[in-house]
């Protein structure tokens, strides 16, 4: 199946496998609540269990060091392209407000960055 559109998350290399995973899970709900058209339908089993919409479209998660983070940044805002991102200091933070807080403190280009391009 060819797919117009896909979803591309850079996540830096240097993280623990735990906060990889949390910053691709922040950063494709983000995608998500900006895109609701990217959400399949609901899924069901053969029993009739149901279960949750997914994301239906490719996502491809690459890794990269700071430097290719900041040009990844650089590109989608160079082409109007409005990203998802995670900062360092959010894996200090217990809620939504406290996340937005230490991204509002940063200036992008000193962001330690977890971009996803949609």
């Amino acid at each position: 199946m060819q797919f117009d559109t896909k979803i591309a998350v850079v996540i830096r290399t240097d993280l623990e496998a735990w906060q990889k995973l949390n910053v691709a899970s922040f950063l494709t709900s983000g995608i998500a609540a900006a895109f609701p058209d990217c959400i399949g339908e609901p899924y069901e089993d053969g029993s009739g269990t149901k279960y949750l919409s997914l994301i239906g479209q490719p996502i491809l998660i690459y890794g990269a060091d700071r430097p290719a983070l900041s040009r990844a940044l650089e590109r989608a805002l160079a082409r109007n392209v409005t990203p998802a991102v995670y900062t360092e200091d959010m894996f200090k933070t217990a809620h939504d407000a406290a996340n937005r807080l230490a991204t509002y403190r940063c200036r992008n280009h000193h962001l330690a960055l977890r971009p996803a391009i949609a």
